[in-house]
């Protein structure tokens, strides 16, 4: 079960909690996008999987997720004798901050409704605290 939202904010957050918490990314694709992060060119799927020593499928499943969520891009290179391969470099972090914030306030904007409307049913609402008492 997940932990509530004031058990969260007691926690220390890290950047890369973002990613899982926001994006509902796992571990693996967190390292999966640090390696890429890290790397000084595009990765293959097979390179990657080297890095992070994981199965080639278990890494294309992280990069699947990461490509879909707009963290990772996807580029075709050609092969002069026919055939081609597929390389991921990580998108602009820039970017990636901005669609996170415009979540975060679209979330927040989501939850200040709820409130508003939670504050509306329950103000007002007498509560009988003595058919709530104890039983002897």
């Amino acid at each position: 079960m997940a932990n509530s939202m004031a058990d969260q904010l007691q926690q220390e957050m890290v950047c890369e909690g973002l990613l899982e918490c926001i994006h509902g990314l796992k571990g693996l694709d967190t390292e999966c996008y640090r390696t890429l992060v890290e790397s000084d060119e595009p990765l293959t799927i097979d390179e990657l999987a080297e890095r992070v020593d994981r199965e080639r499928s278990t890494a294309y499943r992280s990069v699947q997720r990461l490509h879909q969520s707009g963290f990772i891009r996807k580029e075709q290179v050609n092969y002069d004798q026919g055939g081609y391969v597929h390389v991921y470099s990580p998108a602009d972090p820039s970017r990636i901050a901005s669609d996170m914030q415009r979540m975060v306030n679209d979330w927040y904007a989501k939850m200040d409704g709820l409130i508003q409307a939670f504050e509306e049913e329950y103000d007002g609402a007498s509560v009988d605290h003595d058919a709530i008492a104890p039983e002897d």
